[in-house]
């Protein structure tokens, strides 16, 4: 009994260290995906700066954008490449760029019997190759949509809608909407 009393402690220790281990890295991910974010931002930025060149038309300080209002058009059309976000009260998954946003269409087109759509099926469904590296890639990125809260997913592996994405998304498709969208 003291024996494994002994190893049960030892495991305990184990879980715990990783744990913690798993915690900074976590950390550490979250700040290099806004040192990231921040990169790509300022790629497209040079891009665009680049090819306005000499065209460049200097907008008067009364007439210049408000950088919120210009912040937010930027992310209403992600391109690929940007950073997925997270999911939060009110967006859409026109915030995605468009390979996520497919993955995300994709399975909440699904008929609903609860069971999910697998990474395999995904890439099937997308018209990708069925070789490890493309269903691997789907995997990957239907996981980070889990992470970031626009999908669930199941210990089997299979990934379903987020009742509030489903919900949100059954509301914007409906007629009659009151922003008197159809």
């Amino acid at each position: 009994m003291g024996l494994l009393e002994g190893r049960e402690a030892a495991a305990r220790v184990r879980v715990e260290e990783l744990r913690a281990e798993a915690e900074r890295v976590l950390a550490e991910l979250g700040a290099a995906e806004v040192v990231w974010e921040r990169r790509v931002i300022a790629r497209a930025e040079l891009g665009e700066a680049l090819a306005v060149g000499s065209d460049a038309v200097v907008v008067p300080a009364a007439e210049a954008p408000d950088p919120a209002q210009t912040e937010v058009k930027e992310r209403e059309v992600p391109v690929a490449g940007s950073v997925v976000r997270r999911c939060g009260e009110g967006m859409t998954v026109r915030a995605l760029a468009p390979d996520y946003r497919r993955i995300v269409e994709l399975v909440e087109s699904e008929p609903g019997g609860g069971e999910g759509v697998s990474a395999k099926e995904l890439a099937a469904r997308l018209g990708l190759e069925l070789v490890p590296a493309k269903i691997e890639t789907v995997r990957s990125r239907a996981k980070r949509l889990v992470e970031r809260g626009w999908l669930t997913g199941s210990p089997s592996g299979r990934f379903t809608p987020r009742q509030p994405t489903a919900t949100a998304r059954a509301a914007a498709d409906r007629p009659g909407r009151p922003d008197g969208g159809s």
